[in-house]
């Protein structure tokens, strides 16, 4: 056979967006970052027609090219989480606002083979959003976030996302340190609430855009 894994990654992205909508996810497949966000901004949004955008954290979303479009859009209300220049009192404003919007994007640490999505917070803005209230949901995720199960979903989370995100975002946690998790009670600690995500509801109202490239964490 010739580029097997190149037909080893369409054929498992092919059987999640089997799983996943079976979920009632609706499901998008795209071979690269720029093509996801081609399909966010000329396919999904178009045919929602939100009034009212936002986002919570998603490194693939940021460095899409959706995230520097939508945050100049002036035909929408958009309130932008990922603003490094306002106060921490605002930006946590924002946050809660973000929780009403017509549209939220968004990601997930991770994705198991039988379409479930698995996430951990800290503040717990993003899976609020991603369990209720906002009217639609796009999630962007890379092929490596897909796994076998829920026990490999949350190891994947405690022993590779999670420290790697408190590495950077300049956490004072011990797995900065020993890249392990260390089950802290650190301030900074980001591992504070669990999400299983079983199926979308109402059904489509969770888009997911499986991207099939190495993307985030």
């Amino acid at each position: 056979m010739e580029k097997p894994i190149e037909h080893f990654w369409k054929t498992r992205l092919a059987q999640t967006k089997e799983a996943l909508e079976a979920n009632n996810f609706e499901v998008f497949i795209a071979d690269s970052r720029e093509a996801a966000a081609k399909i966010v901004l000329e396919d999904i949004i178009p045919k929602l027609k939100p009034s009212s955008v936002s986002w919570g954290g998603s490194m693939t979303f940021a460095t899409s090219g959706a995230y520097s479009e939508l945050k100049s859009r002036t035909d929408l209300e958009v309130i932008d989480t990922f603003d490094q220049k306002i106060s921490p009192e605002e930006s946590l404003e924002r946050r809660r606002q973000s929780l009403l919007v017509d549209l939220y994007i968004t990601g997930t640490n991770a994705v198991t083979e039988a379409g479930q999505l698995v996430n951990l917070d800290m503040i717990g803005n993003r899976i609020g959003g991603l369990t209720f209230g906002p009217k639609n949901v796009i999630i962007m995720v890379g092929r490596n976030k897909i796994v076998a199960d829920l026990d490999d979903a949350m190891w994947r989370v405690k022993n590779y996302t999670a420290p790697t995100n408190a590495m950077r975002l300049d956490k004072k946690t011990p797995c900065v340190k020993t890249a392990t998790c260390e089950e802290c009670k650190s301030p900074d600690r980001i591992c504070n609430t669990w999400t299983i995500t079983e199926k979308s509801f109402p059904k489509g109202r969770t888009k997911v855009v499986l991207i099939n490239a190495d993307l985030g964490l």
